[in-house]
């Protein structure tokens, strides 16, 4: 479930640029830059080319996200 004021949303890691952001395609084929979840980096969760994964997009800026989940 998503918080307020945020879209939840699917998409898949096109490529990792730096800094530690990603390049997600969604299912509805825009592409957002995404960056990992506190509670992710804390556990070494890792992320590559490919791997499925679920986004929090805030209302404001479509443009940018927070990756949540990796499936």
């Amino acid at each position: 479930m998503a918080k307020e004021g945020y879209i939840e949303a699917e998409g898949k890691v096109l490529e990792v640029l730096t800094g530690g952001d990603f390049k997600v395609e969604l299912q509805n084929g825009h592409i957002v830059e995404a960056r990992v979840s506190g509670k992710m980096r804390l556990n070494l969760i890792r992320i590559f080319p490919g791997d499925t994964v679920l986004l929090e997009i805030p209302i404001c800026d479509l443009t940018r996200g927070r990756i949540i989940y990796r499936k």
